[in-house]
């Protein structure tokens, strides 16, 4: 009997005990559906956010206050952070960062739970409102798609003026970013003129970036401004082999800034922007080993409960057996015949469960609005697991089949 032949007597016995190879089927596909979906899913939300830190570029970074885990004297742990950075230090420190072709910029965050009205319209209360200056959107990597960025005048001067994200255009402008354009919008009960629109970047990135709206950094410090209030810091060259040389000189220039002696360690982090997207990667890592162990429990129940068909089925089948042996076929090809069913089964539910991952996973993607990505690797993994599954859990069937003495098959009843 050749393999085509094997595999169409697998087929007809599928047919003739539907039922439960159905179920059995089901698990195996529950299985390979939690493993490429979620596999899917985690790949293509890291390729919107790998997209997503490219375009900020690899050559940024920022620098904020350290923080560090302590022991207390009693033998628990706490977090200390050391003291913020703030508007003075974060001003020397532009002023004084000149590494040829860099660019620093200073930000400060005022408030996540603003209300912006403009006419009979109104978000709701939880736009971000941050201070920036006139370097923040090129190093930050937004773009203006109408009007245009601060200038260091209107910085300085801490004038009433607004750059607004793209989601709180849609809400008040119906979209049309033009419309936008001079407006005056209230932010609380303060006005502020718009001067520019920023365009799309998309929910799954950079945690609701387009319900954001920024006004000058002086304006910030006016309004949301109190002592010891900590302001972000950003840097970035013109040349990403340049970054290790621009944090060097960053850390010299930090250091003056902070007013530290030369036997003190610093009291500040830097990290570059590429820094986050490395943690991102160990966790969705994590959530591969868990995803690993989740499908490694299914198939176990799935592999067991096909060995308990095939043996079924070999018993059902003791007189068919004999007849395939008395006409001349040999034990291997009794083995391979049930090896060949067991594994058909769990070819056919991982099928089945990479078209269901498949879905699962363009779901996720279409609601994260990133690129859903066909996740080839996985699909091939999921055929060696169901190849795997197959021939560990059809393996004992089908010998047990290959060592039925055929005269004695032919008897049963």
């Amino acid at each position: 009997m050749n393999f085509l032949e094997n595999i169409k007597v697998a087929l007809e016995s599928i047919r003739a005990n539907f039922l439960r190879s159905l179920l059995t089927l089901m698990i195996i596909a529950v299985g390979i559906t939690c493993l490429v979906g979620i596999l899917t899913a985690t790949d293509t939300i890291l390729y919107s956010l790998s997209d997503s830190f490219n375009r900020v570029g690899a050559n940024s970074f920022s620098i904020f206050p350290k923080r560090e885990t302590i022991k207390t004297n009693t033998g628990s742990e706490r977090t200390k952070r050391a003291d913020p950075i703030v508007y003075d230090q974060a001003m020397r420190f532009k002023q004084g960062f000149d590494y040829g072709g860099a660019m620093a910029s200073v930000s400060t965050w005022c408030t996540g739970t603003a209300e912006i009205k403009f006419a009979d319209k109104k978000t709701n209360p939880s736009v971000r409102v941050y201070g920036i200056d006139e370097n923040y959107l090129d190093v930050s990597a937004y773009e203006v798609e109408v009007g245009r960025n601060f200038t260091d005048t209107e910085v300085l001067s801490g004038d009433h003026k607004v750059i607004l994200g793209y989601e709180i255009v849609d809400i008040l402008f119906n979209k049309r970013a033009s419309t936008a354009m001079n407006q005056l919008v209230m932010i609380g009960s303060t006005r502020y003129k718009v001067i520019g629109v920023l365009k799309e970047k998309g929910s799954a990135v950079n945690n609701g970036a387009d319900r954001r709206i920024f006004i000058p950094l002086t304006n910030a410090k006016q309004y949301y401004g109190y002592p010891n209030k900590s302001y972000s810091l950003m840097a970035a060259v013109a040349q990403t082999t340049e970054i290790d040389d621009a944090i060097a000189d960053a850390i010299g220039v930090m250091r003056n800034v902070r007013k530290l002696k030369v036997a003190e360690s610093n009291d500040f982090d830097i990290r570059k922007s590429d820094g986050i997207l490395e943690d991102l990667k160990e966790m969705t890592t994590q959530l591969r080993i868990a995803t690993a162990a989740i499908v490694f429990i299914t198939l176990i129940g799935a592999a067991i409960g096909l060995m308990n068909i095939m043996l079924v089925s070999v018993t059902e089948r003791t007189r068919e057996i004999g007849l395939r042996k008395a006409l001349g076929a040999t034990s291997k090809n009794v083995l391979l015949q049930f090896l060949i069913e067991a594994i058909v089964i769990t070819l056919i539910g991982g099928i089945v469960g990479i078209i269901f991952g498949l879905i699962m996973g363009y779901f996720i993607a279409n609601h994260f609005e990133t690129q859903f990505i066909i996740p080839i690797p996985w699909m091939i993994l999921a055929f060696v697991v169901c190849v795997v599954t197959g021939v560990i859990s059809g393996f004992y069937p089908a010998y047990k089949a290959a060592g039925l003495d055929p005269i004695e098959s032919l008897r049963y009843e």
